[in-house]
């Protein structure tokens, strides 16, 4: 059986802090999750979680991936800025024009995100992420496509997207050329598989597909780390 998308996970300073940070921009609940940790629970059975785990390493450049969230109208997109100003968040340069209709901001932990303008024909009917934007290669976007079994829905100019069959957050690779990895990813996939999935199987489709393995785990965690094509860390989950 094919993993499914369990969460996306930030490597956080102070995870609960930004857990809240994170909970009071998306309207999301906060609860504990399966290891300790403080996750925000999925909008519904089809969504993601998302996790804070703890992680000291010091931030090395811009994030290779971050989220993209969708305004429904200029002021919806303000109280949105405004929401995660007075939650921590600020203002940052990545080289936006004056022209461009996005806001660019930075959580708590430096984590940078944009808040999209409407009228975003791209992000349309996917919800209030409505993409996690990566920075990767034609290669590894094709490589999440078949390891989670979602259809590529953009596949142009070197640069792809993927959406879950049932609709939600696109995520997206924008091609070359990609930036070096400096050092762990602060943000990383987390799959899961059914009660009754052969994990040894489902871990040897995924090196066919691409990926390596670290001999990090699973260990008591139940997890083990993975490496996508870029060399992009992901956790497969054990079965429970």
């Amino acid at each position: 059986m094919t993993s499914r998308l369990f969460a996306i996970c930030f490597n956080a300073t102070r995870p609960r802090d930004l857990a809240r940070f994170w909970s009071g921009v998306l309207g999301r609940e906060l609860t504990h999750g399966p290891d300790g940790d403080v996750a925000l629970l999925p909008p519904d059975s089809a969504g993601f979680r998302i996790r804070f785990l703890p992680g000291q390493e010091p931030k090395a450049g811009r994030n290779r991936a971050h989220f993209d969230l969708t305004s429904a109208s200029h002021e919806d997109q303000r109280r949105t800025v405004a929401r995660a100003l007075e939650l921590g968040g600020r203002h940052i340069d990545v080289g936006q024009l004056p022209e461009d209709g996005h806001v660019v901001l930075a959580d708590p932990d430096g984590n940078e995100f944009c808040v999209i303008e409407p009228g975003n024909k791209f992000l349309a009917g996917t919800g209030f992420i409505g993409a996690l934007a990566c920075d990767g290669t034609e290669e590894v976007g094709r490589f999440w496509s078949e390891a989670l079994r979602w259809p590529l829905v953009w596949d142009q100019d070197q640069e792809t997207a993927i959406q879950s069959p049932d609709g939600g957050t696109k995520i997206t690779w924008g091609g070359p050329p990609v930036a070096p990895k400096t050092g762990t990813n602060r943000l990383h996939f987390e799959l899961s598989l059914p009660a009754d999935a052969d994990w040894e199987a489902e871990t040897d489709r995924l090196i066919s597909l691409g990926a390596k393995r670290t001999g990090i785990g699973p260990g008591d965690s139940g997890r083990e780390l993975m490496l996508d094509p870029d060399g992009n860390e992901f956790f497969v989950r054990r079965p429970r």
